[in-house]
């Protein structure tokens, strides 16, 4: 977690104080989070509950009493050790506490992760043109929809009809993407915003890195042999410390993390501003973010599997697994074999 996703959480500690009736201040514009200084303890310390005790009519030491119990629930945090006349001493949890949390979280719930309630009930009237491109988007756009707990209900737009509420008019296609094949046709239509013009193109098909569409499914399949060659070999995923190698390092696997972290932040905003090309984006951000990590999932030579080859196996298969989700959501197939 760095400074800034700390900063993050702890202004989201003092919202949830706020929404709760138990601080009456208003929201900071941000929050500073640092090394401890003399007498403080933990990765980092904030003054926030310094900062607040004016406005909010408390002492200092109250206001940081009120926040601990937020931010010690935050991920990422192992504890949280008021100092002094109120600074938070923050802990955070080892990485791979984090690695193991997510990741778990990640193959429990399989391509359901990132499902959520952000749309909890609601009907979402789509309203679209006859025109391939709006179709697609349309159907995708449901789809990610329903992952948020929402309905939506496609209708067609009817000649001079000039009502604005729910109509999703894409920019359409140059020419017919039918040529492609299903899955190229469906990328080449909901990769670029609503706003943009499609590419159709043979580059789609094409087999090679250039290809954005061709990272996120070899990836997906390169996971899936590596799990088959796993079980060859005697051992399964169980997700816990993958260790540093030389092929990424804590770096490289943090930006997997990272990138499987948001996830459910990205279906939200997919769902919500009916975008499916957010949805697209990512899956390109997290095959990206794999390809270091697989060189160092099985065993070389002599080596025997070990907790570190197991653990690495469970983040690339959660790699794989909201890699399979979201190319289903998108319309298009994830391949065991490519």
């Amino acid at each position: 977690m760095t400074p800034l996703d700390l900063s993050r959480t702890v202004l989201d500690a003092v919202r949830c104080a706020v929404d709760a009736g138990e601080l009456s201040v208003d929201l900071p514009e941000r929050v500073v989070v640092d090394r401890p200084g003399p007498g403080g303890c933990g990765d980092f310390a904030t003054n926030v509950a310094l900062r607040l005790a004016r406005p909010a009519g408390q002492t200092s030491l109250r206001v940081a009493e009120i926040l601990r119990p937020h931010l010690a629930d935050a991920d990422g945090i192992r504890d949280v050790v008021i100092t002094g006349p109120g600074f938070l001493n923050i802990r955070l949890a080892a990485r791979s506490d984090l690695t193991a949390g997510l990741v778990g979280d990640v193959l429990t719930r399989g391509t359901a992760y990132g499902h959520g309630r952000a749309l909890d009930g609601q009907v979402v009237v789509l309203r679209v043109p006859y025109e391939v491109r709006a179709e697609v988007v349309a159907d995708a756009v449901a789809r990610v929809v329903a992952t948020q707990g929402g309905r939506a209900e496609i209708e067609h737009l009817k000649p001079y009809d000039d009502r604005s509420t729910g109509v999703l008019r894409p920019v359409p296609a140059p020419e017919d993407p039918a040529p492609l094949g299903p899955d190229a046709a469906q990328w080449a239509l909901l990769c670029p915003a609503v706003h943009d013009r499609p590419r159709i193109s043979a580059d789609h098909l094409v087999q090679r890195e250039s290809n954005p569409l061709f990272r996120v499914r070899y990836a997906h399949a390169r996971v899936r042999s590596l799990s088959r060659a796993a079980r060859l070999l005697g051992f399964a995923a169980e997700a816990g410390d993958t260790g540093d190698t030389r092929e990424t390092g804590a770096t490289g696997q943090d930006t997997l993390l990272t990138a499987l972290a948001a996830h459910p932040r990205v279906l939200t905003a997919a769902a919500t501003h009916h975008a499916p090309d957010r949805l697209a984006r990512h899956l390109v951000a997290v095959a990206d973010a794999l390809f270091p990590l697989l060189p160092a999932v099985l065993p070389l030579g002599e080596e025997k599997p070990e907790a570190a080859h197991r653990a690495r196996l469970a983040l690339a298969e959660a790699a794989g697994t909201v890699l399979a989700g979201g190319l289903s959501l998108l319309g298009i197939d994830a391949p065991e074999h490519l």
